[in-house]
């Protein structure tokens, strides 16, 4: 397909009018004050007069859009680099008790524009926008869509099994939650599918499927607003496999390094490959919070919404953790379970036999949209975000885990939810000897005896993916609530000391008309985070 350009509409930009000198400094960015693109002149500088913050072009701006189809992808340094930079709205955001008095002015040159006076209410400015839930993609060792992740859940159905990518004979943990079949056709370009490390080729497979299954044509597409879609998907480890390979050609001669371990080994670079893909230039990053990276760009996608930054986020996380670096620094740390000879029943949350994690590998991807976009579009909703919270431990924390139960706490406070309402839990418990009680213990001292609650852990059939742990459950969580089932815990045949099993979900899925669900992934290095879920009501 020939790469199109599309000149963008005359920019709108505001002037505000002050009966003070306007000073672009420290003190107008303490009042908030941000001045658009549109607001800089051709020779980067900004231009301001006494009274008035005026827009001035030397030309129009011209945005350039490219397209090989919706769903393929383009080379990241190829031979079609055009694609937008700047998106086709400038807005100022002013805050303030007052109402403030906007000029609209559209610029049609240097020399003249036509100014139209706007009132602005500060307050229809800063009402919360709603989060809603509309796509979801997966890639995991039991399913690479949704329903067949969540069906594999309910029906209690493992993919641990032993590792096959590489040869572990001499590891004394040789299982893994590996994807031992994965296909990139249709979603990534075999050129970037013969050079990316997998955990950017799972981030971008699930990210699309995530457009796809929020019912976005290529048609939809076009008609986005592509300013205002972004993309935060975060991972742990990044491409370290590609790393390894770059190490490995060092030890020959720099001359053997491959151009691309750089940008295939950085963690921001999945997010701006789907980006590139996509055409999609607001909001885009990457955070890296080990096994919490996952909420941390969930609820950092969902403030891009709700600050009016954005309409769309594709967020989420990925990893490929099943590689033999990561399996022998793992092992190293005494994390990881022995329990070879049985695979499937080695990730054992809060049983007394569990004795460490079992490394799973995947991607979990979010569309996340504001409430009237979404409507709008006709899109289906699955659940809406009510928010969430993050805190820190900032020490090895006590056995009564005050830490994560604070981090529940306030993300229910800020999501406007009563600890009563909660009756879905979807537990970070990993299947270790040690934080698995912390974190059961944790939910008593915020959750009381609510005779309501069920909680339970996916990584009992998937193993510990580690950035995109998060992600997946909340695909789990999201599916708990369209469907009105959880799935079961698996192996927890002999329960530890205190752990309640009237609160835990058995062996068996269970039906559950759920009215708000938590989300908890707690980090290595202290970082807890919590995510609230609930269906959404008109």
């Amino acid at each position: 397909m020939e790469v199109s350009s599309i000149a963008s509409p005359p920019y709108t930009c505001f002037a505000v009018q002050s009966q003070n000198r306007l000073i672009i400094s420290q003190r107008a960015q303490r009042k908030k004050l941000i001045i658009p693109t549109c607001c800089i002149n051709g020779n980067g500088a900004i231009s301001a007069s006494k009274n008035t913050l005026s827009c001035a072009f030397d030309q129009h701006n011209i945005e350039y859009y490219t397209s090989r189809g919706l769903y393929a992808t383009l080379p990241v340094f190829g031979d079609n680099t055009s694609f937008p930079i700047y998106g086709s709205k400038s807005t100022v955001s002013i805050t303030g008790k007052k109402k403030t008095r906007l000029m609209s002015c559209e610029a049609h040159s240097t020399d003249k524009a036509t100014c139209t006076t706007v009132e602005a209410d500060s307050k229809e400015k800063t009402r919360k926008r709603r989060v809603v839930v509309t796509g979801l993609g997966v890639i995991s060792s039991i399913g690479h869509d949704p329903n067949a992740f969540y069906t594999n859940l309910l029906e209690g159905v493992s993919g641990i099994s032993e590792i096959e990518g590489f040869d572990c004979s001499e590891f004394p943990s040789r299982i893994a939650g590996e994807i031992k079949s994965f296909s990139t056709e249709e979603y990534v370009s075999p050129k970037i599918s013969r050079r990316a490390d997998k955990f950017m080729l799972y981030m971008l497979t699930a990210g699309k499927k995530a457009l796809l299954d929020s019912g976005i044509t290529s048609q939809e597409m076009g008609e986005l607003d592509k300013s205002r879609c972004g993309v935060i998907i975060g991972t742990a480890l990044g491409g370290m496999a590609v790393s390894t390979e770059a190490v490995e050609a060092l030890r020959v001669s720099y001359r053997k390094i491959n151009p691309f371990t750089v940008p295939f080994a950085t963690a921001n670079m999945g997010s701006a490959i789907l980006a590139i893909d996509l055409g999609w230039t607001g909001p885009n990053y990457s955070i890296s919070t080990a096994c919490a990276t996952s909420n941390f760009c969930i609820l950092n996608a969902a403030q891009h919404i709700i600050s009016d930054d954005a309409d769309m986020m594709l967020c989420g996380g990925s990893d490929a953790g099943v590689i033999p670096i990561s399996i022998g620094g793992f092992i190293s740390c005494r994390l990881l379970s022995r329990q070879n000879d049985e695979p499937t029943k080695a990730s054992r949350p809060w049983d007394t036999n569990r004795d460490g994690f079992v490394m799973g590998e995947g991607a979990g991807v979010l569309l996340l949209e504001e409430l009237e976009h979404a409507k709008k579009r006709g899109a289906t909703i699955y659940a809406e975000l009510l928010g969430g919270s993050f805190t820190c431990n900032a020490f090895r924390t006590d056995d009564s885990g005050k830490e994560i139960s604070l981090c529940m706490e306030r993300a229910l406070a800020q999501s406007g939810v009563a600890p009563e309402d909660v009756n879905y839990i979807n537990a970070h418990a990993i299947s270790s000897p040690a934080s698995d009680i912390k974190e059961i213990r944790a939910i008593n001292r915020c959750f009381g005896k609510n005779p309501n609650l069920r909680v339970n852990s996916t990584k009992s059939m998937i193993g510990h993916l580690l950035g995109a742990a998060g992600a997946v459950e909340a695909v789990a969580t999201v599916k708990a609530i369209q469907t009105g089932l959880v799935h079961p815990n698996i192996n927890l045949d002999n329960p530890d000391e205190g752990v309640d099993m009237n609160v835990l979900v058995g062996k068996k899925k269970e039906r559950l008309d759920i009215k708000v669900a938590l989300s908890n992934s707690l980090a290595f290095g202290g970082q807890n985070s919590s995510l609230v879920f609930a269906p959404y009501y008109k």
